[in-house]
């Protein structure tokens, strides 16, 4: 009733002759909201409302385009009547994509885009890691006093009354899209934009977020290069000798190979005006002294750590990939590929993964897997004590585990480790308030205080990487041990602000205990395992070679593209008739399994579980339902408020996010007090491999 009044009364009989005039000047009035929506987008990505008014008044062909598009997706408003709601419904639309923006890059460099929704799971779990609960509670406030705004609007935004010509406005809406592709390819070819992001934080900036985010959702993958075919792989396969394996050392000699890859690190006297009480890392500088080392080019600025994986473990370059995208998730969490691993498998090696976060993290376990690892060892296997004051766990945890991952085998050992100490945000409030390392020469005070939460966390990871060359020492085994940062802190560093005047440069050092000679050079992270192979003097991996024997020819990137290409999403030319040496996953989760060993009702009529190798990530089941359970320690769990009868069954899981089991104890009988151990069930998978067999029947189903 208060609604159809409204509708009738004095106010709204006005507006009639308003309203009939904007519905016939609705496109241009359209075009209109488009261009100030895309201005509000850019001042929010930007931060700054100079910063959007100069990119509009000195690049107004991209901003035109720019609301092009956003104009374009107004169209389908003259398919329905609610118009008025459908507007406010794209203009939210619009905007909440820009806010999401612009708060990512108050926590990172790189900009929001698609492919942050397909690491969305992930994200979700790290929520209290980049939120304090203000602001988790001014969130929820916020998306709730929206979403009842637009629910309101629906009911009071009336609907258009005149006739309906839907055939022609789908007409219209299809010949608006179809005409925004022709101008994206003529914007190309006039270089007003460009579909090559060489700097994602860039691109943003200079063709702006429509364009930019809309790119990174449409283009992934590797587009078919110019001249591809089999003709061109057999000559870029010469002789078959890109697929060929190979190594100048005996059995005897040939040493563990160990990759570390530290999260943000890099060394912190790289910014010119930082001053520190003393060296925040003498242990990685006196190792800069005596080895090989230099600057480490990543593919990305203060995120993208799945990236520069990718690049280290399969010697692919991201530049051939679609903007902001992550291989891990597009690519290998479904699919098998070669890698360091399958290659050094090959030759005799075993090959071990580690991280102590989450084994689903960047779909690590699935994507390990299909690059053929033996075994994935994360946090859910670590008896975690420690954590830093944002709550990620320290590196030190990784010492031991490394070490166990090792002693698997009898022969030597592949070891890619991937380190989360350092990982943000860094908090701008004093957290530290006795650190090892003091920072100066930053005016601002949370910006200092952000510096020295950072400075010490590196200085830690220097502890790690002391501690851990100690370990390797100890074991007398020849081995080679790498150790690299995976991209710049999200510390608002700009190329003036470094020594190399790059913010796509790390550092890394190669440590040995055999005789190496030291070799200082800058290498890219795509290059670095192949570089690390040749003067092992091995020669295996069809990538890896590739680098090896063309790394300094004519044509390398663009040959580098067609061999990407061709294994990743062609037709696989140059492994000939033998296919894929990357046939099937078959590594484990973790390298021992938990025990049961004993079930005490205690006096409080609660229950204690006793064993061996238990972590906060192990979980009681009885008769094959989860139970709360509180880890005490790495000997014990309780039941608190479960209950065991008589004939119930009883084991322990390793469970990861999405309530994924990793591995298991034995199953046992609960009978008064006592165990007895159950025979496995017909067609049970291997245990460690319970996560990949679900996958896989969820899969062919």
């Amino acid at each position: 009733m208060i609604l159809e009044k409204r509708r009738n009364g004095k106010f709204a009989k006005k507006m009639q002759p308003v309203y009939k005039w904007m519905n016939r000047l609705s496109v241009p009035l359209q075009f209109l909201l488009a261009c100030i929506i895309n201005f509000f987008i850019e001042v929010i990505s930007r931060l700054s409302f100079g910063e959007a008014w100069a990119y509009l008044t000195k690049t107004p062909l991209v901003f035109l385009y720019n609301s092009c598009m956003i104009f374009v997706t107004f169209t389908i408003v003259y398919l329905v009547r609610r118009r008025v709601f459908t507007r406010i419904l794209l203009s939210v639309f619009w905007l909440f994509l820009g806010i999401c923006n612009g708060y990512l890059l108050t926590k990172r460099v790189t900009p929001f885009n698609a492919q942050d929704l397909k690491v969305l799971s992930d994200a979700l779990e790290l929520t209290g890691n980049y939120f304090n609960t203000f602001e988790l509670i001014m969130i929820i406030i916020g998306v709730t006093a929206l979403i009842v705004w637009v629910v309101s609007m629906w009911k009071r935004g009336g609907q258009y009354t005149g006739k309906m010509h839907r055939w022609i406005a789908l007409g219209g809406v299809v010949a608006s899209f179809v005409g925004c592709m022709a101008l994206t390819n003529l914007a190309i070819d006039k270089r007003v934009i460009s579909n090559y992001f060489g700097n994602i934080a860039f691109a943003y900036e200079d063709y702006g977020f429509p364009y930019c985010f809309s790119a990174s959702l449409f283009n992934t993958g590797i587009n078919e290069p110019t001249g591809y075919g089999k003709e061109t792989m057999e000559k870029i396969n010469e002789e078959e000798k890109l697929t060929k394996s190979s190594t100048g050392r005996s059995e005897e000699q040939r040493p563990n190979i160990i990759f570390v890859q530290l999260e943000s690190f890099f060394d912190p006297t790289e910014v010119e005006w930082l001053r520190f009480s003393e060296d925040p890392i003498p242990n990685l500088r006196k190792m800069f002294s005596e080895y090989s080392s230099g600057y480490f080019k990543v593919p990305s600025v203060g995120a993208g750590t799945a990236n520069t994986e990718f690049e280290v473990l399969t010697g692919m370059s991201m530049r051939f990939f679609g903007p902001g995208e992550y291989p891990y998730k597009t690519y290998a969490k479904t699919r098998t590929l070669e890698s360091a691993a399958s290659a050094l498998k090959g030759l005799g090696y075993g090959a071990e993964a580690l991280h102590n976060n989450g084994g689903n993290f960047y779909s690590r376990a699935q994507v390990f897997n299909n690059m053929g690892f033996d075994h994935y060892t994360s946090k859910e296997f670590m008896n975690i004590l420690q954590t830093t004051p944002k709550g990620w766990a320290t590196d030190d945890i990784l010492v031991p585990n490394i070490m166990e991952s090792m002693d698997t085998t009898e022969g030597q050992d592949f070891v890619f480790t991937v380190s989360v100490e350092g990982h943000g945000e860094y908090p701008t409030e004093k957290v530290l308030e006795d650190p090892e390392i003091v920072v100066s020469g930053v005016e601002d005070e949370g910006e200092r205080n952000a510096w020295e939460y950072y400075v010490n966390l590196v200085h830690a990871m220097d502890e790690f990487a002391g501690d851990l060359v100690r370990a390797v020492e100890e074991r007398n085994e020849p081995t080679v041990l790498v150790f690299y940062g995976d991209h710049l802190p999200t510390m608002n560093l700009e190329a003036k602000d470094l020594k190399s005047r790059y913010l796509y440069n790390t550092n890394y050092v190669i440590w040995d205990n055999i005789g190496l000679e030291k070799k200082d050079g800058n290498v890219a992270a795509y290059q670095v395992m192949a570089d690390v192979f040749e003067r092992l003097d091995i020669h295996a991996g069809t990538v890896f070679n590739y680098h090896q024997q063309r790394r300094h020819t004519k044509n390398y990137l663009a040959d580098l593209e067609l061999l990407q290409y061709d294994i990743m999403y062609g037709d696989q030319y140059v492994y000939a008739e033998e296919g894929s040496p990357m046939k099937e996953g078959h590594m484990y989760m973790g390298v021992k399994d938990a025990v049961i060993s004993q079930v005490t009702e205690q006096y409080n009529k609660t229950y204690s579980i006793y064993g061996e190798n238990f972590t906060k990530q192990s979980k009681v089941f009885i008769n094959g339902e989860k139970q709360k359970t509180t880890f005490l320690n790495n000997t014990r769990l309780d039941l608190k408020e479960s209950k065991l009868s008589d004939g119930d069954t009883i084991m322990v899981a390793q469970v990861g996010s999405s309530n994924t089991t990793f591995r298991t104890t034995k199953t046992y009988k609960y009978n008064a007090g006592t165990l007895t151990e159950m025979p496995p069930e017909k067609d049970a998978p291997e245990n460690g491999r319970q996560a990949f067999v679900v996958e896989k029947e969820e899969k062919e189903k």
